[in-house]
């Protein structure tokens, strides 16, 4: 029954494993963020979801992927993967493809929301520096997981039903295309701002 696959136990506990993530992240962000702007501590709290994000979870898919398969695994977060790879089969079997992708993603992405949590907590002039790469890094990621499997016609995406297509497929993904697109137009304002009060400042001094 649909009723049955969608709302299975197997499905409704990875859910519930990321929506925990959530109020962690924001508790990180209102902790270390106490002395930033409310609009920094926001964009805090989702580069501490970010983090959680690379290390916990997709930190272990590379570890069960290099040393086996997600589908063959007993790691105990291989429940998560196995229940995505319903959607995705490529993170079932070690596609190349997605594990390098997820590698660089863990490794570079994971120290780089690292460095950027500590320049905005610090105010550090290298913030907006971090925040384009970083952003730029993860664009690039959600591009390269799904453009080479579209231009073969998506033989591993399933999309039978609207839990795969709407939820695993298209949310957990596109939020990561919407943020980082946003925290970039957020660097371009800051500093075009940045620029116009120099500009001020050094027309005042002359």
């Amino acid at each position: 029954m649909a009723g049955e696959l969608l709302l299975s136990w197997a499905a409704l506990c990875p859910l519930l494993l990321c929506a925990a993530q959530v109020p962690l992240a924001w508790a990180l962000a209102l902790r270390y963020g106490q002395r930033c702007p409310p609009l920094d501590r926001a964009i805090l709290g989702w580069f501490f979801y970010d983090a959680i994000v690379h290390f916990t979870l997709e930190g272990p898919f590379v570890y069960m992927s290099l040393v086996g398969t997600v589908a063959q695994s007993d790691n105990i977060l291989a429940f998560l993967w196995q229940e995505y790879g319903k959607a995705d089969a490529r993170w079932l079997y070690s596609d190349p493809n997605i594990v390098s992708l997820e590698i660089l993603t863990v490794v570079l992405d994971g120290f780089l929301v690292l460095l950027l949590i500590h320049a905005i907590v610090k105010d550090k002039y290298y913030r907006h520096f971090v925040q384009i790469v970083l952003c730029v890094c993860e664009l690039y990621g959600g591009w390269m997981t799904f453009c080479p499997e579209w231009l073969i016609g998506s033989p591993n995406l399933n999309t039978s039903n609207w839990l795969y297509l709407w939820v695993y497929l298209t949310f957990f993904n596109t939020i990561w295309v919407v943020v980082p697109g946003l925290l970039l137009l957020q660097s371009w304002l800051s500093l075009k701002e940045m620029h116009q009060k120099r500009n001020e400042t050094g027309k005042k001094s002359k």
